[in-house]
């Protein structure tokens, strides 16, 4: 993967090899997928505080918006 990445808070366009968009629609389909499921497999409040920059409140909003980037990226595949 490093290398095939190019962001720069200059560039108004983020490139992705086709096999890490692949690689990141299948990881944030799963991320929203533990965020939405309910049992052992959840990700837990202190998880999902990690990744809102420390509020656990904004769980369904992560959710959806890992949602709707899965999506995005697998109908531009």
């Amino acid at each position: 993967m490093p290398g095939s990445v190019t962001i720069s808070h200059t560039d108004a366009l983020v490139m992705l090899s086709h096999a890490d968009a692949e690689r990141l629609t299948t990881m944030m389909r799963e991320i929203s997928h533990l965020l939405d499921t309910r049992g052992p497999d959840r990700l837990t409040d202190a998880q999902v505080s990690a990744l809102c920059e420390g509020k656990v409140q904004h769980r369904d909003e992560l959710t959806q918006w890992a949602s709707e980037l899965s999506e995005y990226l697998k109908a531009h595949l």
